[in-house]
């Protein structure tokens, strides 16, 4: 697993480490099918109650499953939250690429034992 999350004192101290925790590209495609999951569930009062399950399931698959490392909601819920819509609208829009190699070169991740 990860190691211990960094503290930030505001939310743009930690994107770059949220986005260097999103390094894989299978935690990324999780992330967005939760995401745009939840979004679209958001229409219907009705499927309030499943919104979590919906977006945190993927993202929990594709940390504990590709990624190896804890989520950082679990100790930044609201940030991480921001962090998945700010990182929805990049992947839309293409510009995610640029924004994961600025923060690995960051935030680095441990070679592969």
């Amino acid at each position: 697993m990860s190691n211990p999350i960094p503290e930030f004192s505001n939310f743009e101290e930690f994107w770059p480490f949220y986005v260097a925790e999103h390094s894989d590209a299978t935690n990324r495609k999780l992330h967005f099918i939760g995401t745009s999951l939840a979004m679209a569930m958001a229409a219907n009062p009705l499927l309030w109650p499943a919104l979590p399950i919906a977006g945190y399931g993927f993202a929990w698959v594709g940390h504990f499953g590709f990624e190896k490392n804890k989520p950082a909601s679990f100790k930044h819920p609201f940030w991480s939250f921001r962090g998945d819509l700010r990182m929805w609208k990049k992947i839309a829009t293409g510009k995610m690429k640029v924004e994961l190699e600025r923060a690995l070169a960051l935030y680095p991740r441990p070679a592969a034992t």
